[in-house]
């Protein structure tokens, strides 16, 4: 204990000394520990880029950038989305929203009058009192719980799909039919209505419809044009041709001629007869006749962008 009295300012110098070099001792430990681990992920990163480089396609080299190629081809997708979006234009409902059963009831027999009157300006035969398959909503003033929005979106849809069979000329449009959205639609014609539902995925809702009607071929020909270049995005997913045969309009003198033909009084479109001719003269190849066509059209609809 003496000594140390007299040697006090040395052990304080002593014990300050070895605290510091305990403390210098743990920093480096520390920037040890902190190059290691940085030495670490630097090897890391290079084995990855080692890995990507040898890679087909791999990131480039200083003559084929391919990351800054792919950035430019992910641009020109996006141009082309921006694009397309012309050929996917929403159908507006009818009425537009809010929609309530007066505003309803009051767009759909003013739609269906609109159409039965550009049916009849076109010379498309209708089924009698044909109401596009909403007989069963027509008579109501009220309509079930939860049903109006989804049926404006459908009456929009329906008269879309109505007004480009109108702008072809086709002989008859027999029917549309359509997905059951509402219990109202349970009191309709089965002949109304498809059993099936529209689906959803994470781009878009696709929904179904079938489209009967009676034409030749050149207006078959229309018809598929003007569902391809619709402002709509229709996709015919089937379609059915047979000869119309016996179904008949219930005014068969209303109907159409085809062309070179005649209609003779309560009978089938006939061709006419070639002029007679020769020994060796002209045969005819293809006689023309009327068609009953059944397209499945599907709308795809983009959903809102989040």
């Amino acid at each position: 204990m003496g000594w140390i009295k007299r040697n006090l300012f040395f052990v304080i110098g002593g014990v300050l000394a070895l605290g510091l070099l305990g403390g210098s001792g743990f920093y480096i430990y520390q920037g040890w520990s902190r190059n290691s681990a940085a030495s670490d992920k630097l090897n890391e990163i290079y084995n990855t880029l080692k890995d990507l480089s040898g890679k087909n396609p791999g990131p480039g080299n200083d003559q084929n950038n391919n990351t800054e190629i792919a950035r430019d081809q992910e641009k020109q997708v996006s141009r082309w989305i921006a694009s397309s979006g012309d050929y996917f234009q929403p159908i507006p409902a009818i009425p537009q929203s809010p929609v309530t059963s007066e505003t309803f009831a009051a767009a759909l027999r003013r739609t269906v009058a609109q159409l039965q009157g550009e049916a009849d300006g076109a010379s498309v035969i209708l089924p009698p009192k044909y109401d596009f398959s909403f007989a069963a909503e027509r008579p109501l003033m009220q309509f079930a719980s939860g049903s109006l929005d989804l049926l404006a979106a459908q009456l929009g849809e329906v008269k879309a799909i109505a007004e480009i069979i109108f702008s072809t000329r086709v002989n008859a449009l027999d029917g549309i039919q359509r997905v059951r959205v509402s219990s109202d639609d349970a009191n309709g014609a089965q002949a109304d209505y498809i059993d099936e539902n529209s689906l959803t995925n994470g781009l878009a809702v696709m929904t179904p419809y079938v489209v009967t009607l009676r034409c030749f071929t050149p207006e078959l020909s229309r018809v598929m044009a003007a569902f391809a270049t619709s402002s709509n995005a229709f996709i015919i997913k089937a379609i059915n041709v047979q000869p119309a045969g016996a179904v008949m309009s219930p005014d068969p003198s209303t109907v159409m001629s085809p062309p070179g033909g005649f209609m003779p009084p309560g009978g089938m479109p006939q061709p006419m007869s070639p002029p007679a001719t020769g020994k060796g003269g002209l045969q005819t190849v293809l006689k023309e006749q009327l068609l009953r066509i059944t397209l499945e059209v599907e709308l795809v609809k983009l959903l809102p962008k989040s």
